[in-house]
């Protein structure tokens, strides 16, 4: 066979390859879900009462926002790495803003090692955390493996890793608006659990996710 009849064989009824959106675009679309996410569970679970008293607190106003920022690098990051053509430089796009927010809850763990109260934490509160976080990290994980699931043959790794610090930051923020927890033991629990648990969820069966999520002309091809 003529490598011309060899081509024109194999694109024969090929159907058209629909162009993705660009990172910045994809990005921001999942942005914007995760804020309707966090705008309705404010409807239904109401703002934490001293919200505004706490955003006067230095350390709880630069944690907020170093939450927010990482959340939204992150997903920016995910979607930049997510393409073969991209430079794994922008796995490190969210790290200043990362390791602000970290540094930041170590040092409120040191500040108020102390500071839950002389009646702790209820279970009413910390069912009401974690029903929190299932309600805000669920969706927005479920999003972000679909949107990405054209990687599942490149590069998975490094995308649903920086997906999951999305989701995660994003979580955690959302705990920090709904919910007063902030001595250190329930920050390390609710912050860095977080973290830990997307992140680590993420490595574990990102990848068997996108695979089942991806096209199937593509992944027949694996």
């Amino acid at each position: 066979m003529k490598t011309s009849d060899l081509i024109a064989a194999l694109a024969k009824d090929l159907p058209p390859v629909r162009r993705l959106r660009p990172p910045l675009v994809r990005a921001a679309c999942w942005l914007a879900v995760a804020f309707v996410v966090v705008a309705l569970l404010a409807v239904a679970q109401g703002i934490r009462q001293d919200l505004a008293a706490r955003l006067h607190d230095p350390a709880f106003a630069v944690s907020m926002a170093a939450s927010l920022l990482t959340g939204v690098l992150a997903a920016l990051a995910a979607f930049q790495v997510s393409l073969p053509d991209r430079s794994r430089l922008w796995l490190l796009l969210p790290l200043p803003a990362l390791v602000l927010w970290l540094s930041n809850i170590g040092y409120q763990c040191l500040t108020q090692w102390i500071g839950i109260g002389p009646e702790g934490v209820t279970m009413g509160e910390a069912a009401r955390c974690f029903a929190t976080l299932v309600l805000t990290g669920l969706p927005l994980s479920l999003m972000m493996l679909v949107m990405l699931r054209y990687t599942a043959l490149l590069h998975p790794t490094a995308a649903i890793l920086m997906g999951s610090l999305a989701v995660a930051a994003i979580t955690a923020s959302a705990l920090s608006l709904f919910h007063a927890i902030d001595a250190s033991a329930m920050i390390l629990m609710w912050n860095l659990g977080t973290v830990a648990l997307f992140v680590g969820f993420g490595a574990l069966f990102g990848r068997g996710m996108l695979r089942r999520l991806a096209p199937r002309s593509r992944a027949a091809g694996s």
